[in-house]
């Protein structure tokens, strides 16, 4: 039993809060993507034939893309809409009168929840207009069917889970490296500042108010990525090659990294990045999945072959485990401390570059209490403080129960204060946990 609890209890504590969370938010759902618009097009063409339709929705993206998948749907089906109103209420009103002067009949509007509510597609006013627009007369307002579902198990609320977590887990690979070998990295906030602020420094240096090419792109990106990767390297040389403790040279380091991104920034305000390819990068979608989220998941992949089936592997838990025993069985612990916070600052630079994608602007203000974010995924995910003990596919459960908690406690209404009082207070129940598990659950 101990040994089960201590290798999957974080997992099934995961799929507690999932169940607990998707019980708190069970509520009726009115949905409005493209699937919706499909399904509602293919009952108007099986219902009403010949129909006259208008369409009538939101000025949003989202909107507009569900308007036209009832577009392509009822084109399909051979039934062309009259019309496609996106906006206001008052730009309903307008069609509406343009529509009925011109004799046109309207049998059915449809439209979607939220528009649905408006007053203008109420009966009250549908029947003054008909009074004065004999074309007008009876018609039918459609929407979806709503159907009663927990708001935290929609595609979209977990597709942002995804999104939320991606960064922060990224940088946490990294960190339960360090973490293993019983040490503390607490820059990767700031470097992570730093990194964006200098690819939109290049970007915009090197293009201007232009679209910036590929080239361009990859060069700006990866030389943020590698500048990060040398200030962990230089971490790594000052916690080896003079005895500094890690958590005093990552606190300097944390200050002077934050310290140049304003330099690069010429103060707090951001570095506009005016590049569509750009903001791709981490708003685009593989066949729906967003790309962070892929480029998460092939990162904790290539990790886990690094930490399970390498001798580099072996030698980070040899380290953490007892610096001294493994340097006398031939290990090389310095080059192996160089080693993970060179990749910490590698991945934290990424993780930068990312954010700044995302956002289309180089924040040197961005990545404040990231470190503690990072940290604590690592340790809830199973990782001990003291050193040698750790799994990276732990830390990725233990970021998805922070980002689970931070999202189901946003879903239920919980003030942020309160949500400040969680994560302090879950902070301590896994370094408490951790202790217990290094001393056979004796107190």
């Amino acid at each position: 039993m101990q040994k089960f609890i201590s290798q999957y209890g974080v997992l099934f504590v995961l799929v507690l809060l999932c169940a607990y969370y998707s019980f708190a938010t069970l509520n009726p759902q009115q949905p409005s993507d493209a699937a919706a618009g499909q399904n509602l097009a293919r009952f108007i063409g099986q219902q009403l034939p010949n129909a006259n339709v208008l369409i009538v929705v939101r000025d949003s993206a989202d909107d507009r893309q569900y308007a036209d998948s009832i577009r392509q749907t009822l084109t399909a089906l051979n039934i062309e809409p009259v019309g496609i109103v996106a906006g206001e209420p008052r730009d309903v009103i307008v069609e509406l009168r343009r529509l009925g002067t011109d004799g046109t009949k309207v049998d059915v509007i449809a439209t979607q929840h939220a528009s649905a509510q408006w007053s203008v597609l109420g009966a009250t006013k549908l029947n003054e207009l008909a009074n004065e627009f004999p074309s007008l007369a009876n018609i039918q307002v459609l929407k979806p069917s709503s159907y009663t579902w927990p708001t935290f198990l929609t595609r979209g609320n977990l597709l942002s889970i995804g999104n939320q977590v991606a960064v922060t887990a990224i940088i946490a690979i990294a960190m339960t490296m360090v973490i293993i070998t019983a040490g503390i990295d607490l820059s990767v906030g700031s470097i992570m500042a730093l990194s964006g602020v200098l690819a939109a420094w290049m970007i915009q240096r090197m293009t201007g108010d232009s679209e910036p090419g590929a080239m361009d792109l990859m060069f700006a990106c990866s030389a943020a990525v590698l500048s990060s990767a040398l200030i962990g390297l230089l971490t790594g040389i000052m916690v080896t090659a003079f005895d500094i403790p890690a958590f005093i040279v990552t606190l300097a380091v944390m200050r002077i990294a934050r310290g140049l991104a304003y330099k690069v920034a010429d103060g707090p305000s951001p570095i506009g990045i005016n590049s569509e390819a750009f903001h791709s990068l981490s708003a685009g979608n593989l066949l729906g999945v967003p790309n962070p989220v892929i480029l998460m998941i092939v990162l904790y992949i290539l990790s886990y072959v690094l930490m399970s089936h390498t001798a580099l592997g072996r030698y980070i838990y040899a380290v953490g485990g007892n610096a001294e025993a493994a340097r006398l069985s031939g290990v090389p612990v310095k080059r192996v401390l160089v080693f993970v916070y060179a990749i910490c600052g590698a991945l934290s630079g990424l993780g930068g570059v990312m954010e700044a994608s995302l956002f289309s602007v180089g924040n040197p203000n961005s990545g404040v209490g990231y470190e503690l974010q990072i940290i604590a995924a690592v340790v809830v995910g199973g990782t001990s403080l003291m050193g040698g003990k750790g799994k990276v596919l732990g830390t990725l459960i233990g970021a998805l129960i922070l980002a689970v908690i931070s999202n189901g406690m946003y879903l239920t209404k919980v003030d942020s204060y309160t949500q400040m009082i969680v994560f302090g207070a879950l902070i301590l129940v896994a370094v408490l946990l951790d202790q217990l598990k290094s001393k056979r659950w004796k107190v």
